[in-house]
């Protein structure tokens, strides 16, 4: 495939059953969703380095109001080493085909799999033929 389709990038929470055009499925939490046996998520991979920091995880505390502020401050995160290897993977796998990220939040407007997915949209639209740090894959 040569082009990128933003919609082939899906978010989805871990109690969600999985659907046969999820495409590659991975869990994006640094921790693994309460009460979630392994075989239901159905997972190709678990991202762990992709996820916000602990301390950043806490300071948000799922509150709608600091949103804003916990997407700059994870974008910044998602930027320095492990997280952005796996951010340059998560990239690789989405130029492939669909791509499902798994998450648990309960609010399914503010959780870092959709910060996630915009910064992945961000390096398929502009870095077409790059990695997520820039250099040619």
């Amino acid at each position: 495939m040569t082009a990128h389709k933003p919609h082939q990038i899906r978010i989805k929470r871990a109690y969600a059953a999985p659907a046969d055009d999820d495409g590659r499925r991975v869990l994006v939490d640094r921790m693994w969703p309460r009460g979630v046996a392994r075989e239901k998520l159905a997972l190709d991979d678990w991202q762990k380095e992709a996820s916000p920091s602990d301390g950043l995880r806490h300071w948000f505390n799922h509150d709608p109001s600091r949103w804003p502020e916990f997407v700059r401050r994870y974008g910044d995160e998602l930027k320095r080493p492990p997280a952005n290897s796996a951010v340059d993977e998560l990239v690789r796998r989405a130029r492939k085909g669909p791509l499902t990220l798994i998450y648990a939040a309960r609010d399914e407007a503010h959780n870092n799999a959709v910060a996630l997915r915009d910064v992945i949209v961000h390096h398929l639209s502009h870095r077409a033929g790059t990695s997520a740090r820039g250099k040619s894959p």
